[in-house]
């Protein structure tokens, strides 16, 4: 391998209060969700829900509204007024795996569906030196749309065959890259995905494709 680029949201960064935040409106209506049932459904309805590149108030109203469907809970303004309020604004964090970027001998990159503040979300979160960030807002392709993949590798001018991919939804991720003939890997630290056999629990196994 000559080059790996990552995923971000879900992969590198990600924000550990959300769930919470959840869980403790959701308690304090007279639910009780376990958090790994919480998790695995945000995750899966995060796979058939396009998240935008800026969300708003309206997207993540309809997100939770979906969200409360799947867990048994009809939803109603007054809690989905409650979850929008509890979980605005949470900051991003690094996975604590991310300290193995600093140790891979080889440049890195960044393909992601965001906004324009990536990279300095990313410079404020992770110490390390990305080599290139393609960014949807500003390239005007969001994955899945395979054009941002051929972007990418265009203007790192290597052969698929040369780039280990790493992200976290086999939608967005896994399917439009390997499909370009890109070693592709899904990070799953939840063990959501049991089953498949291009499935990573820790970025530290990276080190073992390289």
């Amino acid at each position: 391998m000559k080059y790996i680029l990552f995923d971000v949201a879900g992969t590198l960064l990600h924000k550990p209060e959300v769930y919470d935040k959840i869980l403790e409106v959701l308690f304090n209506n007279n639910y009780k969700i376990d958090l790994q049932v919480l998790k695995k459904h945000h995750k899966l309805l995060s796979e058939v829900i396009k998240f935008p590149d800026r969300t708003d108030k309206t997207f993540y109203q309809n997100f939770n509204s979906e969200l409360l469907y799947s867990l048994g809970i009809i939803p109603n303004q007054d809690i989905l007024e409650q979850i929008f309020k509890a979980c605005s604004y949470l900051p991003w964090q690094a996975f604590n795996d991310c300290s193995v970027l600093q140790e891979l001998n080889i440049p890195i990159g960044i393909i992601s569906n965001f906004n324009s503040s990536l990279e300095d979300v990313l410079k404020d979160k992770i110490d390390v030196s990305f080599s290139n960030i393609f960014v949807s807002e500003k390239i005007g392709y969001s994955k899945p749309d395979i054009r941002l993949y051929k972007l990418a590798l265009d203007k790192l001018n290597i052969l698929p065959e040369d780039v280990l991919y790493i992200g976290d939804s086999f939608k967005l991720d896994y399917q439009p890259a390997s499909q370009l003939g890109i070693k592709t890997l899904i990070i799953d630290r939840d063990n959501f995905y049991p089953n498949h056999s291009n499935i990573i629990s820790s970025l530290e196994q990276i080190k073992s494709y390289i």
